[in-house]
């Protein structure tokens, strides 16, 4: 009898390959151990090749057995995301949208998208994730996010990248600081301060960013703490823990004891792009990038 290899074979790989396990595994399936070794046997023999080795005490997987579940893995998302793309297939005036943000994206550019989607296309449907440049990154190229918006110099081949806003940057001080907007002359006044930074993790383009704005003004920053969220840096400042540098729109939303003022003079800007996969099918995506990059959808 000739066989071949059925999803229900990979689902049962994959359930005693995450168990490792066959009882808990055939529990887990709604079938019996004994059927479930047999499927596995099944599986083994159409494959040619020995999945798990299984003694009194353990259940491992082989290196085949490893190399097939990151394959089974994949067969599984594909299929997973080829349903979700069925049922958006159309003229991408419905569907879903899952969007990655900065927090800074939230100060002007993503309200403005979400009214706009809403007035031309008010069947999408849209999923915001708040999350760091490098998990946006990953995410879009495994499909797991349809765009993001991050400060990044350059993304991988598979991706496309456009500015979509462009921000000057802004020194936050505590609010009984002495220093006055009419005194500023340079950066340079402020390298024996304590300064407070987005985490280089978080966004290595903003870290390098702020350390070449200090570097043009003859220093290095002297870095007290850092963190990911601006809410926390913001509060740091306020009990006079340092000073920060941070996007001018990041100043909106926030009632705490610091001041902002604006580095105009400087050359670097606080760029905003939006990161897109080339192969990304939905259809949403394209009405929603004609709108954010003010294309023509005829």
């Amino acid at each position: 009898m000739s066989y071949q290899i059925e999803l229900r074979h990979l689902t049962y790989f994959l359930a005693v390959a995450e168990e490792l396990h066959f009882r808990k595994a055939a529990e887990k399936l709604f079938i019996s151990q004994p059927g479930l070794s047999r499927q596995i046997r099944q599986m083994e023999d159409i494959l040619q090749a020995k999945l798990f080795v299984r003694d009194k005490k353990k259940v491992t997987l082989t290196p085949a057995g490893h190399y097939l579940k990151g394959q089974a893995d994949t067969i599984f998302k594909n299929l997973k995301e080829t349903k979700r793309q069925l049922q958006l297939i159309g003229d991408g005036d419905t569907g879903e949208l899952r969007i990655g943000f900065l927090g800074s994206a939230m100060q002007h550019v993503i309200p403005s998208l979400l009214l706009s989607l809403k007035d031309k296309y008010p069947k999408i449907r849209t999923s915001l994730e708040e999350r760091p440049n490098a998990f946006q990154l990953e995410a879009v190229l495994k499909d797991d996010l349809d765009m993001g918006f991050v400060r990044l110099a350059r993304v991988p081949a598979g991706l496309h990248m456009e500015t979509v806003f462009e921000d000057t940057f802004s020194l936050v001080l505590p609010e009984n600081h002495a220093f006055c907007d009419g005194e500023f002359k340079g950066m340079q006044q402020f390298k024996n301060d304590d300064f407070i930074l987005f985490s280089k993790e978080y966004s290595p383009f903003y870290y390098e960013t702020i350390m070449s704005i200090c570097s043009d003004a003859g220093f290095t920053p002297r870095i007290s703490h850092k963190s990911v969220h601006a809410h926390t840096i913001f509060k740091l400042v306020e009990n006079n823990l340092g000073i920060a540098i941070v996007p001018t729109a990041l100043q909106y939303g926030f009632q705490m004891r610091v001041k902002f003022m604006e580095l105009k003079e400087l050359k670097q800007r606080a760029l905003l792009s939006v990161i897109w996969k080339k192969e990304n099918a939905n259809p949403v995506l394209k009405n929603c990038m004609d709108l954010l990059l003010g294309r023509s959808s005829s």
